[in-house]
């Protein structure tokens, strides 16, 4: 795509981190950037850093919302349509899977999986719209690939936006409309602290026996965690990869970023039983008797 081609781009859960590096990484690219935020204020935060960037209220688990934005979208943007969407919107959190809060579970997929298709699903007609077929990038993690124990229900839903890629991708070829996953390793993003600050108040309201088979292994979990995230990469990273998606000639399928995706992602060849060895090892959980 070249530069003047590049157009309009909508990218959603741009109110922190990686979707907010994308908004301010492709509006400096000199694309006109709809940042979908679920709060005005976070908009305005955005609009007062680049006065080109025009924030877009966009709840992905509600069908109302997408309604709205893809009608102001179509106003703003007529026949031009949209060069590209970027599906951003996530959280995450984790548990034993015995002990999962059904609730989270579903609020988890609601968000990863069925807002990324909710959105796709809205905002389709206006990637067609233009002269040039438009773009279809999802944030997935390498955690879809590299599941570890207690964030089952978070990989389970990475995982479940590479299937939908990899669907996506073939239904929309006959129009060139080009689908890219982008599976990032651990990136400076306030994920983090809201997964460490939900993972205490869910600990406070575990069940005796929930404390008494898994509570050994929470304090290592938690540790592994900080580490992850002290080492983790800034989310321009990302950004950067998400806008070759979007502007290359021949963008790849999949990018996986950062040393410890990558790591990860090796370690995902290996056989099933030798993985587990190697993921308990990390952890430090020696089998139960």
């Amino acid at each position: 795509m070249a530069a003047a081609e590049r157009g309009a781009v909508l990218v959603t859960g741009a109110s922190t981190g990686i979707g907010r590096a994308t908004a301010l990484r492709l509006d400096g690219a000199g694309m006109r950037v709809f940042a979908g935020v679920r709060r005005e204020a976070d908009g305005e935060a955005l609009r007062r850093e680049r006065s080109g960037i025009t924030p877009l209220l966009v709840d992905v688990t509600d069908t109302g919302s997408l309604q709205r934005a893809a009608a102001a979208l179509h106003a703003a943007l007529g026949d031009e349509g949209l060069s590209g969407l970027v599906n951003n919107a996530g959280i995450s959190g984790g548990a034993p899977v015995e002990f999962a809060p059904l609730d989270e579970v579903r609020r988890i997929l609601e968000v990863n999986v069925v807002g990324v298709v909710a959105s796709t699903q809205a905002f389709l007609p206006l990637l067609r719209a233009g002269s040039h077929p438009g773009r279809v990038v999802c944030i997935g993690s390498i955690g879809g690939r590299f599941a570890v124990p207690f964030l089952s229900a978070y990989s389970m839903s990475k995982s479940a936006v590479s299937a939908f890629c990899d669907s996506l991708r073939g239904e929309l070829r006959p129009w060139g409309i080009q689908v890219s996953l982008v599976e990032p390793g651990s990136i400076k993003t306030p994920i983090w602290d809201k997964g460490l600050n939900g993972l205490d108040a869910q600990l406070s309201q575990w069940p005796a026996e929930a404390n008494q088979l898994y509570g050994d292994v929470i304090p290592r979990m938690r540790r592994i965690t900080e580490q992850t995230a002290a080492r983790a990469i800034p989310p321009d990273r990302v950004a950067k990869v998400v806008e070759h998606a979007l502007t290359a000639s021949r963008p790849r399928t999949r990018y996986v970023v950062g040393a410890d995706a990558r790591a990860q992602a090796m370690i995902r060849r290996l056989p099933d039983r030798l993985r587990d060895v190697v993921v308990a090892k990390m952890i430090g959980t020696p089998k139960k008797a």
